[in-house]
């Protein structure tokens, strides 16, 4: 599939996960695992965070760049703050925030009751996650601790910054690259690249692509995936491939 269509995909699938978000935003909670893990019940963010880390090792970051209502949010907001998150210690921040939680849960399982059981249900209103008004409260609460940081800091802050998910599927991803799995990568013929710097204006995380690509591939962490450098990219020196990690570069026929 060319770069054009993965972004017009990209785009639908965005819309549609911001429009389900009410409905869904239980299963990305980092509270309720928690609560699940005190009475040892296998809930469905849990479930939802297992799957992120085991599709990770296949495909990395695209959850993050395809389906994330609130990664959606945030580029929404981008023409209010169009400015790149400053890199650096500052990324850190998810990963400190990712042991601590993740910390937290394994604590609660140890020390939780009862036989285990599995409801990815629980605490939802069969399976919708908002269905009265007090919950509408906590859910524009969250959708707000989401869109400040990225009216703050710029392009998916949240994304770089606070994000408990994203360490799932960075480590999903590098676990897949230590066992010679097939990934879905965006695969760079630098020979080709004009230093345009088209993918560096497009890039939601504000990554400069054509840096990261120096290899023959785009490998950053902060990478979701998204497709929008190898669609902006008029050389067609970007763009998709699945490969094993140490698979010979095939290059672009011309």
């Amino acid at each position: 599939m060319k770069a054009a269509r993965f972004r017009r995909l990209r785009h639908f699938t965005l819309i549609v996960s911001m429009l389900l978000f009410p409905v869904t935003i239980w299963y990305f909670s980092p509270y309720l695992i928690i609560m699940a893990a005190l009475r040892h019940i296998i809930n469905g963010s849990f479930i939802t965070f297992t799957l992120m880390f085991v599709l990770g090792m296949f495909f990395g970051r695209l959850w993050c760049g395809f389906f994330c209502p609130t990664g959606g949010m945030s580029e929404c907001f981008e023409s209010f703050s169009p400015k790149t998150p400053r890199q650096g210690w500052r990324n850190s921040i998810k990963y400190a925030v990712w042991a601590l939680w993740l910390s937290g849960v394994i604590v609660c399982h140890v020390l939780g009751k009862g036989d285990y059981s599995v409801q990815p249900f629980f605490m939802t209103d069969h399976g919708i996650s908002v269905s009265n008004i007090y919950a509408y409260v906590i859910y524009y609460g969250i959708v707000l601790l989401f869109l400040i940081p990225a009216l703050v800091h710029g392009k998916r802050a949240n994304c770089h910054y606070i994000c408990w998910m994203a360490p799932f599927m960075i480590l999903g991803y590098k676990a897949g690259r230590a066992l010679h799995l097939p990934q879905l990568r965006i695969q760079a013929d630098t020979a080709r690249c004009t230093g345009c710097g088209a993918c560096h204006k497009v890039c939601p995380m504000g990554l400069d692509a054509r840096s990261c690509s120096q290899g023959g591939e785009i490998r950053n962490a902060e990478c979701i995936l998204c497709g929008e450098c190898a669609a902006a990219c008029r050389n067609d020196v970007l763009r998709y491939t699945i490969a094993a990690s140490g698979t010979p570069r095939i290059p672009h026929k011309g």
